[in-house]
């Protein structure tokens, strides 16, 4: 059973990285895996236990002397373990989900047109420059797959043809990745990593904004010396109806993403979970669109309440990351993260090294449960330790670091990230001609920042 656990594991991985081939979607290969991998333990839960790797089996028992035989594996499994991981698991859920539909209150309220608008160059250089600098910092602030989505769509009316539209698209995805690693609330790996304690919001700002930074100018420099001449830009149509006046778009900006910032200091000011600043703001942004719009037209409320709002959110992202995150609960509980950890101590036994191989791995396949893992393989050990244990603390390097692999890693191809696969499926581009064109530019900005984190660390 303990085996059978990794072989069900492997092939719903497999039906996650082949969705477009096999055309199942993620979030339901990963639903089911998150489901039957617990079957299984519980099931199997005497032979499982009674090898002797569950981290968590112990520290059970010692509570609960009295208890033996079955019902007491039954107990751990369904009364502690579930109800311990669903408890961090539904954080990130309610995270995300409050995070996502404040992001597309703002979009349906056309807040982003009030940055976009201001892009007036056509020279690809500068373009290049300007949208890189914008995704990096929106990502931060935002996400990475939601800063993508709104910046693919603004390149549709910046750039005319499809390879020019496709390069600067897959340079968008380096750059809102890169971004995205160093925030507390830009990417959902970095959000993991806040939010299991791992990582504070200051100290991941302070120690990865410049390796991120390095690894998205790396490649921009490059292409200022290869890449040539003027984009050309659509004709646009001009009689699309405008739901909402220019003071709304002002407005709903400022609220989106002062609410998005409000996060770490409610966390810092009130020590409660951040899942209750996202929903406290976006209870607030709610309330002010209610008030604003109880007059409008009903088409015009329609669009813009967030009842209808709430219909756009991305529901099968979270239902795949629910999935996933349970799967890699039911491994961790298990004991198959404790050996993974052993086995990557012993063979490599360098911090750096497993995390550069974490940041490689999540090209391949999603990094979520890649964090997840490294996250129940390395506990947080408590302040003063010393030796090897000492990259295990809060804001450690091994979590700093892994921040930033597995933020920009995924960036080598464009199925690695949430905000690649969002790109390709927006603008269809090319698997094998990201491979060709992107991937190289990729490496060694993934490698550049790299070296600068090993640097800092030295100093």
């Amino acid at each position: 059973m303990f085996i059978l656990m990794v072989v069900i594991f492997v092939l719903g991985y497999a039906a996650i990285a082949l969705e477009h081939p096999l055309k199942v979607d993620k979030a339901a290969s990963a639903l089911i895996i998150g489901t039957l991998l617990w079957v299984i333990y519980i099931l199997g839960g005497e032979s499982i236990i009674h090898l002797g790797y569950s981290p968590s089996w112990g520290a059970f028992m010692a509570e609960n002397p009295e208890m033996h035989g079955i019902h007491a594996i039954r107990e751990f499994i369904v009364e502690s373990e579930i109800i311990h991981h669903l408890g961090e698991i539904s954080e990130i859920l309610f995270f995300l989900l409050g995070a996502m539909t404040i992001v597309e209150m703002v979009d349906q309220h056309e807040g982003f047109k009030i940055i976009t608008d201001k892009i007036n160059t056509t020279n690809k250089v500068k373009l290049l420059w300007i949208l890189s600098f914008l995704t990096f910092f929106m990502s931060a602030l935002l996400d990475n797959l939601t800063t993508t989505i709104v910046l693919v769509a603004l390149l549709r009316k910046l750039v005319d043809d499809k390879p020019t539209r496709w390069f600067f698209a897959s340079m968008v995805v380096l750059a809102a990745n890169a971004g995205g690693a160093w925030s507390p609330i830009g990417d959902v790996t970095t959000i993991m990593l806040w939010i299991g304690g791992q990582v504070t919001a200051l100290k991941i700002i302070e120690g990865v904004i410049l390796p991120s930074l390095v690894c998205m100018v790396v490649p921009l420099v490059i292409l200022s010396f290869t890449m040539k001449g003027n984009v050309t830009r659509p004709v646009v149509d001009e009689e699309d109806v405008d739901y909402t006046t220019k003071n709304e778009q002002v407005l709903f900006l400022i609220l989106g993403v002062g609410g998005l910032l409000f996060v770490p200091v409610f966390k810092t000011l009130t020590h409660l979970p951040p899942y209750m600043g996202m929903l406290l703001s976006l209870g607030v942004l709610w309330v002010v669109g209610e008030l604003i719009h109880k007059n409008k037209p009903r088409e015009i409320k329609n669009k813009l309440k967030v009842t209808s709002i709430l219909r756009r959110v991305d529901m099968p992202t979270i239902l795949f990351f629910l999935g996933i995150l349970s799967a890699v609960a039911a491994l961790q509980s298990a004991g198959h993260l404790a050996l993974l950890s052993g086995y990557l101590d012993d063979k490599l036994g360098n911090i750096f090294l497993i995390d550069l191989a974490i940041g490689v791995l999540s090209s391949i396949v999603d990094n979520v449960p890649l964090v997840a893992g490294a996250m129940g393989m390395y506990p947080v050990h408590e302040l003063g330790v010393t030796g090897y244990d000492a990259f295990f603390v809060q804001d450690g390097a091994f979590w700093e670091f892994l921040a930033y692999t597995a933020g920009t890693g995924g960036s080598l191809l464009i199925i690695g990230s949430a905000a690649g696969v969002a790109a390709m499926g927006l603008e269809k581009i090319d698997f094998i001609w990201y491979l060709k064109k992107i991937s190289w530019l990729a490496l060694i900005g993934y490698l550049s920042g790299a070296a600068v984190y090993y640097i800092e660390f030295g100093l």
